[in-house]
């Protein structure tokens, strides 16, 4: 009977890393296509009321984003709705600061296309978006957007 002979094994087999820099990039790549980077943290709860009638915004970098309602940290802020611009709470004589900063942050031939989205909660008393409102009114800020959802045709029948 033949034998076979076996072969000494001289260490370890090398892994071919020639391709590792090549599938690293393409991971690197595909995070930096996919991912969505978040603008402003919620720290008020925001369920806007539905609506019929509605429609989509041209562009949506010339919108500055007002939120109002609920403090998600109900023991720490009380339940009284809240005003919140970019990442902090503000009270109704902020709006006029943050109208400003907006405006000076953009291009000068852009501005008069800025729109300010009001993004209420449905529960919200009606008196904080007339004050909100007072407020553009007085910096000349007239084009204003209220964020709602549509109503779909199976909720309306």
């Amino acid at each position: 009977m033949a034998r076979f002979k076996k072969k000494k094994e001289e260490g370890q087999q090398r892994i071919n890393t020639s391709s590792l820099p090549d599938i690293i990039f393409m991971l690197l790549f595909f995070f930096m296509v996919t991912t969505v980077m978040r603008e402003v943290t919620l720290i008020v709860k925001v369920s806007p009321p539905e609506a019929v009638a509605v429609q989509k915004l041209e562009k949506k970098s010339l919108v500055s984003y007002i939120y109002v309602g609920v403090p998600l940290k109900k023991q720490k802020y009380g339940t009284e709705s809240r005003i919140q611009l970019n990442d902090s709470f503000a009270n109704v004589d902020d709006i006029q600061d943050f109208i400003i900063q907006e405006r000076e942050e953009r291009d000068e031939s852009e501005r008069k296309f800025l729109t300010t989205s009001i993004k209420a909660d449905e529960n919200t008393r009606m008196g904080v978006i007339t004050d909100i409102k007072q407020e553009l009114r007085k910096i000349g800020a007239f084009k204003i957007n209220y964020s709602s959802r549509k109503v779909t045709e199976k909720d309306v029948m």
